[in-house]
């Protein structure tokens, strides 16, 4: 009975997420998304978050984060020198946060990950500096969308975070947007924007010219000591071991390491969708249904 109740409460846990926004995948496809996964933890920060629900959030609440829309000329002018290096660049395979979007031409460069930036982030002292001086930021890096390139609706799986862009250098043109439970933004240099990244949002950039800016995970604010400490640990522990390296030398983490293997599997998983979109389905729910029976099994 025990194991029913706790399969009845996950999957109303992922019904819950599926149903939150205006804009939802096929009900087969979140079963399948990775946001599926951590379901429960997610409502659990939606009922503790400490700022308003929708699509976009306020940036006051985030007093922390001026300082960089103030400076923003000085980390461009280090993202322009990366560029011109061209340290900006797609992973390989070891990308677990980000995988599916460099096949449209996105590139990064890791300027922290949940812990001490990457050795290779010395290269940009003052960008550095400026994320140490707002401890709500968690994660940040350089982000790049070329000319033409788009990327597909989704939804990242963790609602303990929050996300934030600063516009570097930006077409500043309508035509280069982000939806956001199907609400559009487009970017503007050193204007900034945050918003809930749990909810489904996609992006193209339909002008002539790159998207350049700087992403950013700020902690989502909870309303108990207990719901951030226990944010704070599954950060600590869990988001931490997808690090990603810009370059040999930087740390790559347990999960981006899993990734590799991964990898492997998912282009076997495409070869058998070019195949046979029909059997490829078929396979994905013997999979669930042997999952669910593993679990009432144990």
């Amino acid at each position: 009975m025990l194991k029913w109740l706790a399969l009845l409460l996950f999957l109303a846990a992922i019904a819950y997420v599926h149903l939150r926004g205006k804009v939802r995948h096929r009900w087969f496809k979140q079963l399948f998304d990775h946001s599926a996964l951590l379901a429960p933890l997610n409502v659990l920060m939606y009922w503790m978050s400490a700022v308003p629900r929708g699509a976009y959030v306020p940036k006051p609440a985030f007093p922390d984060l001026v300082a960089l829309e103030q400076h923003w000329p000085e980390m461009l002018a280090e993202a322009q020198a990366l560029a011109e290096r061209e340290q900006i660049k797609a992973a390989n395979n070891d990308d677990a946060g980000f995988n599916s979007f460099f096949k449209e031409g996105w590139k990064r460069f890791y300027l922290k990950w949940y812990d001490e930036p990457p050795p290779s982030a010395a290269t940009c002292p003052r960008t550095v500096a400026l994320l140490r001086e707002a401890p709500s930021i968690k994660a940040a890096l350089f982000a790049y969308l070329p000319a033409g390139a788009k990327l597909n609706p989704h939804r990242d799986p963790y609602a303990g975070s929050l996300r934030y862009h600063l516009g570097l250098a930006t077409p500043n043109d309508d035509r280069c947007r982000i939806w956001v439970d199907g609400e559009p933004y487009s970017w503007r240099d050193g204007e900034g924007v945050i918003f809930d990244e749990t909810y489904i949002h996609w992006v193209r950039n339909d002008t002539e010219q790159g998207r350049l800016i700087l992403l950013c995970d700020i902690e989502r604010p909870l309303r108990f000591g207990w719901a951030r400490a226990l944010n704070r640990a599954f950060s600590r522990h869990v988001m931490s071991a997808a690090a990603s390296p810009n370059q040999s030398g930087d740390r790559v983490g347990a999960i981006s390491k899993l990734f590799r293997i991964s990898f492997v599997a998912g282009q076997y998983r495409r070869r058998l969708k070019r195949w046979s979109r029909g059997v490829y389905q078929l396979t994905r729910v013997l999979l669930l249904a042997l999952l669910i029976a593993g679990f009432v099994w144990l």
